[in-house]
């Protein structure tokens, strides 16, 4: 697939201090590059626009998953046929940007996977294996890692998979999505660096991301 076909959209708050690395990486591989500033008070805008995004701002924080659809939407509007979704905080290489494309010329959406690493916080770990095994019984989709950021999709899957939350929830509600409207999927191994430990979603998140699994089965059909 060429690199033009790719849009990249990266959500930013608070990350001046690695944006510019990882927009000039992207460029490599995507043929557009969004950032969308999450109500950063930090110079995130700055260094984002010096690195050659096109920046999107929200004045307040928002969340990521308000951002990244700001993003998306964005991209759609600007007739992106292909856009991957990955992190502003260097835990995801865009070096595997290429892989996400060759998937993508043959499936709606591509998903990654972390391999197994005794660096992942123990927390994140337990929290992956419980959340896949919910939304494999809830909505038949096996993944290795229903939480990881770096995932592709196309841009008619996008209008099929468009989420409502504003949070980290958004990572689970475009895969029930995807159940529901029987998109077609893989998933790839990606390495990923963790820098933060305690950055991400946290124990909360996850009681919450398994509650709107249910909500979301039991009362949102359709969509």
């Amino acid at each position: 697939m060429e690199k033009s076909n790719i849009w990249a959209v990266i959500p930013a708050y608070n990350e001046e201090k690695s944006i510019a690395g990882i927009i000039k990486k992207t460029r490599l591989y995507a043929g557009m590059v969004v950032v969308v500033n999450d109500g950063s008070k930090d110079k995130t805008k700055d260094a984002a626009e010096n690195a050659g995004a096109a920046v999107l701002t929200h004045v307040i924080n928002l969340g990521k998953g308000a951002a990244l659809k700001t993003g998306c939407d964005y991209a759609v509007r600007k007739g992106a046929k292909h856009i991957v979704a990955l992190d502003a905080d260097a835990q995801h290489n865009p070096e595997d940007i290429p892989r996400f494309a060759d998937k993508l010329k043959k499936y709606d959406i591509v998903f990654s996977y972390r391999k197994a690493s005794r660096k992942m916080p123990f927390v994140l770990r337990f929290g992956n294996w419980f959340i896949s095994n919910v939304v494999k019984a809830l909505y038949g989709i096996s993944l290795n890692d229903t939480q990881c950021g770096f995932r592709a999709f196309s841009g008619e899957a996008y209008k099929k998979i468009r989420w409502n939350a504003p949070d980290y929830s958004m990572e689970s509600e475009m895969i029930t999505r995807a159940g529901k409207q029987r998109l077609k999927y893989v998933q790839i191994p990606i390495e990923t660096i963790y820098s933060d430990k305690y950055k991400g979603t946290t124990v909360i998140d996850g009681m919450k991301i398994v509650l709107n699994m249910f909500w979301w089965k039991l009362f949102k059909n359709g969509k």
